[in-house]
């Protein structure tokens, strides 16, 4: 084995992620998607990946809060 200075550690030790930015991203993102579907354009096929998007975005967010509320997420 070669002398690495590496440490390993566990996914626990880790700096946790900014999770209020995390969700705020997600929704200001699914706006912004919802914002898109205004415009000048004839088709509305874009408008169905724009409005799936946002509600997937949501639906992530949601969820997580749901988990986190009944303690099975930290």
């Amino acid at each position: 084995m070669s002398g690495s200075s590496e440490q390993i550690t566990s996914p626990d030790q880790r700096k946790p992620l900014n999770r209020k930015a995390a969700r705020a991203g997600a929704i200001i993102s699914a706006i912004i998607c919802l914002l898109m579907t205004i415009g000048n354009h004839e088709g509305h096929v874009e408008d169905v990946f724009l409005v799936v998007t946002a509600a997937l975005l949501v639906l992530a967010v949601v969820l997580d809060w749901l988990l986190r509320k009944n303690g099975l997420r930290r």
